[in-house]
């Protein structure tokens, strides 16, 4: 199944106020694995960020001025996110921006199956810090990077903290042959890998003979 780890920035919190998306990031992940397709773009908020947002962000007025705007970027967002799920970490924030954006040029809501981590947290782990750092904290995942709130760095550490979140510590991968999943591998820089080796008849028959001698020496010694 492909999902879509999705993020963004913006000039505010509250809507109503005329907060605006000034980065959006996302990551496919592809029955669990991130792929190499990745969605992402500063933005144009036509107004400014407010001091809040900045401490979280980085991005000034003047580097945003330079950017794009949402309505030249729209369709290729939604493009990439297409009907795949998403998953988001307080999606309720996000989603009401992204709706937010479209609707300012007249498109539909988006109507994609979400998961937000948020609340799967909270309900994994009811009454401790369900933050993206403290989960990063709790699963020992490595948010060094995170000097800053970037949307592309949050989606890196958010798919690897809703792998572990949904107990799923290994990606579910289809490898035709054991050959090919040693190679996706080395590709994919898995955490971990266990490979199953099967013994051949004839090994198997040498075990037992072996194992009748040693036993029968051991018992009898």
């Amino acid at each position: 199944m492909k999902e879509v780890v999705l993020d963004t920035e913006t000039t505010g919190i509250s809507i109503k106020d005329g907060h605006r998306i000034v980065e959006i990031g996302c990551i496919e992940l592809d029955n669990l694995v991130p792929t190499k397709n990745k969605f992402h773009c500063y933005l144009n908020p036509e107004r400014k960020v407010s001091e809040k947002a900045l401490e979280v962000h980085g991005y000034t007025d003047d580097f945003l001025a330079k950017q794009k705007k949402f309505k030249e970027v729209g369709e290729q967002f939604l493009d990439f996110i297409k009907d795949k799920r998403l998953i988001i970490h307080n999606a309720e924030f996000d989603l009401g921006h992204l709706n937010n954006e479209l609707d300012i040029l007249g498109k539909d809501k988006l109507n994609n199956e979400v998961v937000d981590t948020l609340i799967l947290a909270r309900d994994k782990f009811p009454g401790s810090p369900v933050s993206l750092d403290a989960l990063c904290k709790r699963y020992r995942i490595d948010n060094s990077k995170r000097i800053h709130h970037t949307a592309l760095i949050d989606c890196d550490l958010l798919a690897k903290v809703y792998i572990n979140l949904i107990d799923q510590k290994e990606p579910t991968l289809n490898f035709q042959s054991q050959d090919q999943e040693i190679k996706n591998r080395n590709d994919l820089n898995v955490a971990y890998y266990k490979k199953i080796i099967t013994p051949t008849e004839d090994e198997i028959k040498k075990h037992k003979e072996y194992l009748k001698l040693s036993l029968k020496k051991n018992y009898f010694s």
